[in-house]
This record gives C-alpha cells, sequence and structure tokens, in this order.
C-alpha cells in the first residue's frame, strides 16, 4: 500500500479532513447545506442547456445559432455570479492579485505565484495506489457544501432549448448536477462541476458524466474556457465525482504541442498521440456526433481505471478536443523516486500544470522559473515510452471491444496539430492586458497581468 503524506486542497469553507463535529452537530448542521439535512425544498438557480448532435465550429456561443440565449453563459451567469461570491468574501484569497507570467521559451509555460492555495495544517495520508477507492460520506464530500457556493444547477433541457431560472426546486429524487466555487481558486472563474451530486458517486469518469463536462464546455463556446479531471493517484484529493474548470486567456502549452495521428475510428473519432512534449499522452478529436467523442474518451478513461491507472484529462478547444495523460508521480513519490528538489517546490502536477499552468507555492520557485525547470517536473509525471505504448494497448483494445469491432485507419504520417499556434509576440500582448478585461468568445478575453 502506497501512501504520501500531503496537504489537502481546500475546495470549500465548509470542508473537514475527518468528522470533527458530526456527533456534536446532532439532527441538522444549521448551514444551509447540500446534505439531507437542508436540501428538502430548497431553490438554487437552473441552467438548463440544448443538448447538441454536434459540437460546432463557429465561434459564438455553441449550440445557440439560431438566436441569443437568455443567459450568456460565462461573461454574464458563471462570471457573474463568481463575482458575486467574490464580493461576498467566500474565496480564502484573491487570485487576482496572484503574480502571473509567461515563460520565455518555445512553450510558453505559464507560471502563477499562489501562496494562498497552499494550505498549512496538519498533512494526511493519502492513499496513492488505487484508482478506484469506495465513496466514504465520512470524509468531506460536495453535499457538505453550503448552498451559498453553488451558483446553479446545470441540466438538459426538456424542450431542446436554453432556459435559465433564477429560483428552481432542488429534485432530489433525479440528483441535480451543480455547478459551484472552488474557494481556492487557481484563476479567474475557478468553479467545480459535480454531476448527479446527490449520489454521492466516486471520483471516476462515467459515460453520462463525462458527456454532461463536454455539454458544459461547448455551452462555454469559449476556447479559453476548459474543463480538467484528475482521477485518485493523479492528485485528486476528494473522492466525490468532480470536474474543474477556469478561465485562461493564453493558450496552454499542451495545446500548441505537435501529435501524431495514429487511428480514426468508425465514429469518426481520431486518435493521436502528443509529440516533443514532456508528458506522454493521448489526443482525442472528431467524431460525428458528440456522443461519439464523449464515448470513446469515456471507455478510455474507464480502462484506466479497470486497471488501475492514475490519469488526468483536459477538455480543450470548447469540447472539441480532449487530452488523456496517465501518469506516475505520485506513485514515485511515495517510492521516494522523485528528487529533495522538486518535491521542496510542493507542486503536485495535476491537470493543470500537466498542460502547462504551473501553480507555484513559493516565491523563489516562481521568480526562478523556467522553461527547463518545468519540463524537468513534468518529465517526472510522465510514463515511460515502453509503458506508454502498453498503457495504449490498454486502451486502443478497450475501445475497439467497446466499438463492436469497427475499424480503425492505418497509422498515418507525423501532422501538425489543428491548433492556432500563437507568437510569444501574441503572448506578451495577452500578458500585459488586465485580468478582468473579458468578452466571451473573442480573442480580447484576458485574464493575465
Amino acid at each position: 500500500m502506497l501512501r504520501i503524506k500531503r496537504v489537502p486542497t481546500v475546495v470549500s469553507n465548509y470542508q473537514k479532513e475527518e468528522t470533527e463535529d458530526i456527533a456534536r452537530r446532532g439532527g441538522g448542521c444549521g448551514r444551509n447545506c447540500l446534505n439531507k439535512c437542508c436540501i428538502q425544498g430548497a431553490q438554487l438557480p437552473l441552467y438548463a442547456f440544448k443538448k447538441l448532435n454536434k459540437i460546432g465550429s463557429d465561434k459564438g456561443v455553441a449550440g445557440h445559432e439560431s438566436g441569443e440565449p437568455p443567459v450568456a453563459f460565462l461573461d454574464s451567469l458563471l462570471l457573474g455570479e463568481w463575482e458575486d461570491r467574490m464580493q461576498r468574501g467566500l474565496f480564502r484569497y484573491d487570485v487576482t492579485a496572484c503574480e502571473t507570467k509567461v515563460i520565455p521559451g518555445n512553450y510558453g509555460f505559464i507560471a502563477q505565484l499562489n501562496e494562498g492555495r497552499h494550505l498549512k495544517k496538519r498533512p494526511t495520508e493519502f492513499r496513492v495506489d488505487k484508482v478506484l477507492q469506495p465513496f466514504d460520506g465520512n470524509k468531506f464530500n460536495f453535499t457538505k457544501v453550503g448552498q451559498e457556493e453553488v451558483l446553479f444547477q446545470f441540466e438538459a433541457s426538456d424542450d431542446g432549448e436554453v432556459h435559465f431560472f433564477p429560483n428552481a426546486p432542488v429534485d432530489i429524487e433525479n440528483s441535480p448536477s451543480v455547478v459551484a466555487i472552488n474557494v481556492s481558486p487557481i484563476e479567474y472563474g475557478h468553479v467545480l462541476l459535480v454531476p448527479r451530486i446527490l449520489e454521492c458517486l466516486p471520483q471516476r469518469i462515467d459515460h453520462d458524466s463525462f458527456l454532461l463536462a463536454l455539454h458544459m464546455a461547448a455551452e462555454a463556446g469559449n476556447p479559453y474556457f476548459r474543463l480538467g479531471f484528475n482521477s485518485l493517484g493523479a492528485f485528486a484529493t476528494i473522492n466525490h465525482l468532480h470536474f474543474q474548470a477556469y478561465y485562461l486567456a493564453v493558450p496552454f502549452p499542451i495545446e500548441k504541442a505537435p501529435a501524431k495521428k495514429i487511428a480514426t475510428l468508425d465514429g469518426g473519432v481520431k486518435i493521436s498521440k502528443l509529440l516533443n512534449y514532456p508528458v506522454r499522452g493521448l489526443v482525442f478529436e472528431g467524431g460525428y456526433t458528440v456522443e461519439d467523442l464523449s464515448n470513446t474518451v469515456s471507455d478510455a478513461c474507464i480502462c484506466l481505471q479497470a486497471n488501475n491507472i492514475p490519469y488526468n484529462v483536459l477538455i480543450a478547444d470548447c469540447g472539441r478536443r480532449v487530452f488523456l495523460l496517465p501518469q506516475c508521480y505520485a506513485e514515485k513519490q511515495a517510492l521516494g523516486e522523485v528528487s529533495a528538489e522538486l518535491l521542496d517546490t510542493q507542486v503536485n502536477p495535476a491537470v493543470w500544470e500537466i498542460s502547462g499552468h504551473m501553480v507555484l507555492k513559493r516565491k523563489k520557485d516562481y521568480e526562478e522559473a523556467s522553461e527547463e525547470n518545468a519540463w524537468r517536473l513534468l518529465a517526472e509525471v510522465s510514463l515511460s515510452e515502453a509503458r506508454f505504448e502498453e498503457v495504449y494497448a490498454l486502451i486502443f483494445e478497450a475501445i475497439v471491444c467497446v466499438d463492436n469491432g469497427k475499424g480503425y485507419a492505418a497509422e498515418s504520417s507525423l501532422e501538425e496539430p489543428d491548433v492556432n499556434r500563437k507568437s510569444l509576440e501574441e503572448v506578451d500582448a495577452i500578458n500585459s492586458s488586465s485580468r478582468r478585461n473579458m468578452v466571451t468568445g473573442t480573442q480580447e478575453c484576458i485574464v493575465m497581468h
């Protein structure tokens, strides 16, 4: 059994390490949470999205070609509600005051100094050698979040149109999905998507939850709004199913990395391998329908979970492109195979760090941030080439099996990725703009200093 001593990330103001005050609370918690003691009869805002058959390529808000939605998803609702919670003092620190810079080099790694995110409390043991672990209601989970931390419910509409209801009853029988703030934000607009919250699902991807995350990316309709997922063993710290998302108006280095196409499934999903990037991973894109892409990625994640392989997922390009990254850093850390120099940084490389957004806890590391240092850390995250090939073979076999034996395209030659490559001059221009000068869906959406 592998365990590491680490400091848990606080995502809610009601988070507890264990069951500190359950006994003394008695019959009700008295803090308006999402658990059965408080949820009966509660009302929360509801955003009902239009389910898409195909994620479009237009630059507008996806799924609203026939007209403007009643609520512009990012700037009016999510960011407006997020700002409201910031004004109400619900965050543990002001993330907009954190220093941020683009590191000089070919990849444009992003460094942020976030000293407030490091929680100074007793480190707890965290098991890293089991990707699938049963849900434990005695530990912190999102039903213990206060209702004031919830921005809105996020559900598919019944009539195929977009609706927003400022006050909608919580359907306890059908377990709503909710979007809540992360009280220890990495960036502006940092939120948590918790699918079917009352079902108390452990931190593992299933087909329905991943499809919901893709719909959220498409509904946002902005390439600078990404969703991420960390499995247990890959620096998820809460064993209750959730995705993270935030808004950062520069390209992530991983999005600019070249990739080699290796297969195209009958459903139109193209699978590629990342090239010239410190972490080995797969890229999924395309598909004739949203479900084609969602099911393929979900099948790959389910395969990794079944084979006890920790992994991270990044949903990019408004849900059109998904990066799947098996990793082994926590295992190496538990086995004592990570250098003291890297351990001293206290950086836990999860989906955002792997994607190139380096959240640093020490001013020294921020001031000395370089592409070489970022590369050195992320290289320790990656599976070896031989192990990665073994894992890919497992994934591909699982995908083809689920696909009922449908064929795939032969291995292709090296291809340039279909991304908008930005020059460092453009990145520098973005870097000089105000974090809050935000215009949804345009190149003017800025979150950097």
